[in-house]
């Protein structure tokens, strides 16, 4: 009777592991840069699902954040997929992991002054110059933070290079205030959130956000260009390394790439860094195609 419960119990134990394996096979896990919450969400996942039958199980936050998650080993992807190439390579080699041995540049979004129409300081923007708006008593500025988001950087940087472009040595101080600032710094997936229900009047945004969600901004002048190059890897312990091929063939492919295009993401001619060898074979087909 003991020797049936076992095997009965080991029978039980096998089902449900294989259960388990099954439905992580048919979810595929995308770790995502903030910036693409929408586009990500409300198109590319029901597109992604609507043709391969799998799952698409998302998680946002600034590409550095992630990445932290992962070399500390406190979140497990499939795909992720970030706003800067430094932030793989912060994930590349054995002193970092060794989470990522590749990674494709495949799309870019500049940098953006976004605002809400509602704002008392709307009006402002049409007449005067963005740098000088950002300078005026009560208005609240969104950004994110530089040490979790390459957007936050972008951020700094950009209104360094305004202060000495528009000689103004005390522009960052007046705009920005201190790198980590508590009014201003944000979760990169709550900005655009908080800048639609007026708790912002202004923020830095990626054109792909300002775009999707028809939120008025302004380019800065091309001296002051920053922009998002957005890259995608496979990482080396995906739990659902075929599902995590089959997400990337898909957004490296016409499908794909026509989506980032609707959403106002400047699309690249794809360039692998990294080992090459180790990209999947069926890859370097789509790869080749979107040339």
């Amino acid at each position: 009777m003991l020797r049936k419960l076992l095997v009965s119990g080991a029978v039980l134990t096998g089902l449900l592991t294989a259960n388990l394996c099954a439905a992580d096979e048919g979810t595929v896990n995308v770790l995502y840069a903030g910036s693409l919450v929408n586009l990500m969400e409300r198109s590319v996942g029901p597109a992604f699902e609507k043709e391969t039958g799998l799952h698409f199980q998302g998680y946002a936050a600034g590409s550095n954040k992630i990445a932290n998650e992962i070399k500390g080993k406190l979140r497990r992807g499939d795909v992720f997929i970030s706003a800067s190439p430094k932030v793989n390579t912060a994930l590349m080699g054995a002193t970092n992991g060794d989470h990522v041995s590749w990674y494709v540049n495949f799309a870019e979004s500049p940098l953006m002054i976004g605002y809400n129409p509602q704002s008392r300081f709307a009006a402002d923007f049409k007449k005067k110059r963005w740098d000088q708006v950002l300078q005026e008593p009560g208005i609240r500025i969104g950004r994110t933070d530089p040490k979790l988001d390459p957007k936050g950087a972008f951020t700094v940087q950009m209104m360094t290079k305004a202060a000495e472009l528009y000689h103004q040595p005390d522009l960052v101080q007046k705009t920005l205030g201190a790198p980590d600032n508590p009014e201003q710094v944000l979760p990169e997936e709550t900005l655009v959130g908080r800048l639609q229900s007026g708790q912002l009047d202004a923020g830095f945004f990626y054109s792909t956000e300002t775009s999707d969600l028809k939120i008025p901004a302004f380019r800065p002048a091309p001296e002051l260009q920053a922009r998002a190059s957005y890259t995608l890897t496979i990482l080396n312990d995906a739990p659902n390394a075929n599902g995590a091929t089959r997400f990337v063939d898909f957004l490296l492919g016409a499908s794909g790439r026509a989506l980032l295009k609707e959403h106002g993401v400047d699309v690249i001619k794809p360039t692998v860094t990294g080992n090459a060898q180790a990209v999947p074979s069926s890859l370097h087909a789509v790869i080749d195609a979107a040339q």
